[in-house]
């Protein structure tokens, strides 16, 4: 019989074993509304009052890094996987 890897402490496998077994199941917990509500309010205007604060200056300083950024990855990306050819040999 093949031997299955068991994933974490003893004490945790059994507990897991004994909720399985008796139907036990974990429920989330309830969040509360007021509280959610708040966090997509200050979610949904963060970034426009952000730039509201910003001068044309320092938003143009954000988004020229994000682009070099950006276009880092690519060509590290494009760099890494090209195929090298060895260089010239003079005189061979």
């Amino acid at each position: 019989m093949a031997k299955r890897a068991r994933k974490g402490d003893l004490n945790q496998i059994a507990a897991s074993i004994v909720a399985q077994t008796t139907n036990q199941t974990k429920t989330p917990p309830e969040k509360n509304p007021a509280a959610v509500a708040l966090g997509r309010l200050g979610g949904l205007k963060g970034g426009r009052a952000r730039a509201a604060k910003m001068t044309a200056k320092e938003r143009k300083d954000i988004a020229t890094k994000a682009a070099k950024t950006r276009w880092g990855r690519i060509k590290d990306r494009d760099n890494s996987s090209a195929v090298r050819t060895p260089p010239d040999r003079a005189g061979s």
